[in-house]
């Protein structure tokens, strides 16, 4: 044991220095003013910003709405995937990892020109396009390892007893798969709230959203007010990751889906 622990420590420094660390320090920002005193202005400053509520309010419906996306289109792609009798071709997986070989702001370029070449407008629906199309093999593969891994017993078991495909799918498939679905809203959801390449490139810089912000004040020398900016970002995916664990073990408690 203690030849294991010594093993795992250059994985502890990295943590404590690339991840507990920075955490630490905007923290203390958040709630540090100019001359280092601890203060509340900087959410104060933030509650009395109409427009960087509106901002905040529509990052997190972008990222709703491109989750939903996400999951409307990669949970049919994962079960696909992952069913022998539909998908025969390893190809199938292949194609859905190639684009993540690639870098997402060569990606996102690559998008920014294709929209150029069919003569559609950059906005709104571009963005939303973006996203989907750069965060949409981070729903599909938790789906699918699930999916892939699942005990075809249950499925067996439901067809004995007499149950239809629609009801196996929607009674056993979906129940089993929840803690994919779980991953995969969250592996989605947090980087699209906080991301702002994406934004400026595929809205011309004309819609902006919440990382956008706080880019801005850290790049203006504004570290206090960007640090609690970051934290309240913080807080909201702290709570939805609580929310998709509660939910999750939730449904491992029921005891299985039928």
């Amino acid at each position: 044991m203690t030849k294991r622990s010594t093993l795992a420590a250059p994985y502890q420094i990295f943590l404590v220095l690339f991840v507990v660390l920075p955490l630490v320090l905007i923290l203390i920002y958040a709630f540090m003013d100019g001359n280092g005193g601890f203060t509340f202005s900087n959410f104060a400053t933030f509650a009395g910003q109409p427009e960087a509520i509106k901002t905040f309010v529509y990052s997190i419906e972008v990222a709703v709405i491109t989750t939903v996306l996400c999951l409307l289109l990669g949970y049919p792609a994962a079960y696909i995937m992952s069913n022998s009798q539909l998908n025969r071709s390893s190809i199938t997986v292949i194609l859905f990892i190639l684009p993540m070989w690639i870098n997402m702001l060569v990606r996102t370029l690559a998008t920014v020109a294709l929209f150029d070449f069919v003569r559609i407008p950059l906005g709104e629906g571009a963005l939303i396009f973006g996203m989907v199309y750069n965060f949409l093999p981070f729903m599909i593969y938790p789906i699918y390892n699930i999916l892939k891994k699942m005990d075809q017993s249950y499925i067996e078991a439901a067809q004995d007893l007499g149950a239809s495909p629609r009801q196996v799918f929607f009674k056993v498939i979906i129940p089993l798969s929840m803690p994919g679905i779980s991953s995969g809203v969250l592996m989605v959801f947090m980087p699209t709230i906080s991301t702002f390449a994406i934004a400026e490139l595929l809205t011309m810089n004309n819609i902006k959203l919440f990382g956008t912000t706080i880019q801005e004040n850290i790049n203006n020398g504004m570290w206090n007010y960007g640090a609690a900016l970051a934290l309240i970002m913080l807080v909201i995916i702290g709570i939805t990751t609580v929310f998709a664990d509660s939910s999750s073990n939730r449904e491992e408690d029921a005891g299985g889906p039928i």
